[in-house]
């Protein structure tokens, strides 16, 4: 087979992706004070423009040619895969709020907290919601609420208790089965969900301990934790997902098991819910799942005339100037998913974007597929509770914006993140056994 050259200038549209959402973000966000600025440009505008100007690179090959080479990278059997997986996730997402799962499962947790370990209540409860959502948004948006009330009567730190939410958020959708971040890195890498599980276990586990036991010494307060009403009934599809998940079943048929379970209980248990709104609500979270569907392909066919165009290869050129053996591979994929983070603000849209280079990448050094999805989903997982402009950040602050707490009084408490960070540095170094072939 004949050796990609590699070009750098097949680069350059990442770099007009880059100028254009992330700049017109900082604009709009601080030049101009606007609210969620970073969301005024569509990444899917952004990602088309992008696309036009990689059509227009290389002109001595035929366009019709470029075409083709986009469809075999959208047509690919991961990206397709994905699609329903994201569909289903959705749709599962919404008809789990619908049916009052979503507040029962908070509820039910939150009653077994004693007062003065609240805020390592919290985290554990962030953790487990968001393992069962699949999402750190919808958990955020679920809990926080609830803790604002609760630090009201018990007297806690706001900041700490959401700096403690958006951390057992990211913990629980980067191990969640039907999280996107984690469908996106298994299918783009072609590895087992199980398997990047216990790839994310190794590294996610020993942070969340060492979170929890600085949790525990700084929980505290005067008040009674609020009882509210929920409804066990309503929380049990959460934990049969859950096990489903753990035991290796295939994720579509886990998704669609907990869809008719909570469509069931929803009829049992909630007065109003009827089958009708069953096929309202999943509609509605299915068409939540469009824009990251749209981006999907877009950066598929983006990435498939970049890697022909020669840019995959100058990258992975790069990485081995710069970083050598496993571990270099590694840390090569770290910075490469960090970086489309810290660019895009979206860890699903990042790990999209750092996919095919870091199989590439993963290739050349001998790291195993899960590895590098368990690497992929983690740094992009970090830097996305991190960064002010992300979704999970922004929301947590909207929630609280009568309160006056800023971003900045928040990122010093994220302590789940900054023990990720080293937790996932010292994987690096320490060498991986086995070599993927």
């Amino acid at each position: 087979m004949e050796k990609e050259r590699a070009n750098g200038f097949a680069l350059i549209p990442i770099i007009v992706f880059l100028v254009l959402y992330v700049g017109s973000g900082i604009y709009f966000q601080y030049v101009k004070g606007q609210d969620q600025g970073f969301y005024v440009m569509s990444v899917v505008v952004a990602f088309t423009i992008a696309i036009i100007v990689a059509l227009i690179q290389n002109p001595g090959k035929d366009f019709d040619a470029k075409l083709k080479i986009m469809a075999r990278g959208m047509g690919d059997e991961n990206i397709m895969i994905m699609i329903l997986i994201f569909l289903l996730a959705g749709a599962f997402s919404s008809i789990a709020t619908a049916a009052g799962g979503s507040e029962s499962i908070a509820y039910l947790l939150l009653s077994f907290i004693p007062a003065k370990q609240m805020v390592f209540g919290f985290f554990l409860i962030s953790c487990i919601l968001s393992m069962a959502m699949g999402t750190s948004t919808g958990t955020i948006t679920v809990l926080v609420p609830i803790a604002v009330a609760a630090a009201g009567a018990a007297d806690l730190n706001l900041p700490l208790v959401l700096g403690t939410i958006i951390g057992g958020a990211m913990f629980g959708d980067n191990m969640s089965f039907i999280s996107d971040t984690t469908i996106a890195a298994t299918k783009t890498q072609g590895c087992e969900m199980k398997d990047k599980f216990r790839a994310n276990f190794k590294i996610a586990f020993p942070a969340a301990v060492v979170t929890g036991a600085i949790l525990l010494f700084l929980s505290g307060g005067a008040g009674t934790v609020q009882q509210h009403e929920f409804q066990i009934l309503q929380a049990i599809p959460y934990f049969v997902v859950l096990v489903m998940a753990l035991i290796g079943m295939n994720v579509l048929l886990v998704l669609g098991i907990g869809i008719i379970l909570f469509s069931l209980i929803g009829l049992i248990t909630q007065p109003g819910f009827d089958i009708p709104l069953i096929f309202t609500s999943m509609g509605e979270g299915t068409k939540g799942m469009f824009e990251t569907i749209i981006v999907a392909v877009l950066v598929a066919a983006l990435g498939a005339l970049i890697k022909e165009n020669g840019g995959f290869a100058y990258v992975l050129a790069v990485i081995k100037r710069r970083f050598r053996g496993k571990s270099g591979g590694q840390a090569g994929i770290a910075v490469l998913s960090s970086a489309m983070d810290v660019a895009t603000g979206n860890n699903t849209v990042a790990i999209v974007m750092a996919a095919p280079i870091a199989k590439e990448i993963s290739l050349e050094y001998g790291i195993t597929p899960q590895k590098t999805a368990s690497l992929l989903d983690i740094f992009t997982c970090i830097w996305q509770g991190i960064i002010p402009y992300g979704a999970q950040m922004l929301i947590a602050i909207g929630l609280v914006s009568g309160f006056g707490v800023t971003a900045f009084d928040v990122i010093p408490h994220l302590y789940y993140i900054f023990a990720l960070f080293i937790c996932a540095v010292i994987s690096i170094i320490i060498p991986e056994k086995g070599r993927h072939m």
